[in-house]
């Protein structure tokens, strides 16, 4: 079973999209365990501050290194293993990518660090967290919601959590290009029909029209995966179609 902990001045935030769907299956299952500690606990003083005043001036506050410490030694002290991840979500980290949830679902434990107001004393980053990750070249209130995707992601890359063994393989970008468009019932939806080859029952087919599919979705929407995609031989023929059937040749 993988443990997430998440360190979070707002535990709240997380009840609903954790307590829901595959993360709510998974954590039933006992495949999952996920906890939310909230620095302020380890802040000692009266009115258990978290933050203060930038060094050097300027606006907003700082969340101070001691609670965030405190926290995460709380957290990773019944054991110790070389299989967990301290994690802080930053703006500046590195971007989150399908290959990078497949690494961190490599392990036992992975440790989320949640800023907030104008983000972290820097000897977090430096001392405490083994990495920084981004979800995106833009800036959010807090760490609480790329916490949020980041385990989702990761959570789908574990054994068992989606049912199927080969869900998770199905996935845009799991395999470096996006997905294939997916039918269901009612065939024909107000004149618009479900591709022929769908209803076939030729499985071989049906691969190959998925496959050739994923590819035009990817040239279309992101042919920069398409760079240094290894395409084999069937996937070059598939693509050079493509391109024909795109220019009318």
């Amino acid at each position: 079973m993988m443990r997430i902990d998440i360190i979070s001045l707002f535990p709240d935030m997380f009840a609903g999209p954790f307590g829901h769907s595959i993360i709510k299956r998974a954590r039933e299952a006992g495949l999952l365990s996920v906890q939310v500690t909230n620095p302020r606990d380890f802040a000692f003083d009266k009115h258990h501050i978290v933050d203060d005043y930038p060094f050097g001036g300027g606006a907003g506050m700082v969340m101070k290194p001691d609670p965030v410490f405190l926290a995460v030694e709380s957290v990773t002290a019944e054991r110790e293993s070389d299989k967990r991840r301290v994690i802080l979500m930053c703006p500046g980290g590195q971007s989150f990518t399908q290959q990078k949830a497949r690494e961190l679902a490599g392990y036992e434990q992975l440790v989320f660090i949640c800023g907030h107001y104008e983000g972290l004393d820097d000897r977090v980053r430096q001392h405490l967290a083994d990495e920084a990750v981004s979800i995106g070249d833009y800036v959010l209130t807090g760490g609480e919601l790329p916490a949020m995707v980041v385990v989702d992601a990761v959570a789908r890359m574990l054994p068992g959590v989606l049912g199927a063994s080969d869900g998770a393989e199905q996935d845009s970008f799991y395999s470096g290009l996006l997905e294939y468009p997916q039918y269901t019932r009612p065939r024909d939806f107000r004149g618009w029909s479900v591709p022929d080859v769908l209803i076939s029952g030729d499985h071989a087919k049906i691969a190959r029209w998925r496959r050739k599919q994923s590819l035009k979705n990817t040239l279309e929407r992101r042919p920069d995966l398409l760079v240094d995609f290894p395409l084999n031989a069937e996937d070059a023929a598939l693509l050079e179609e493509i391109k024909k059937e795109r220019s009318g040749g």
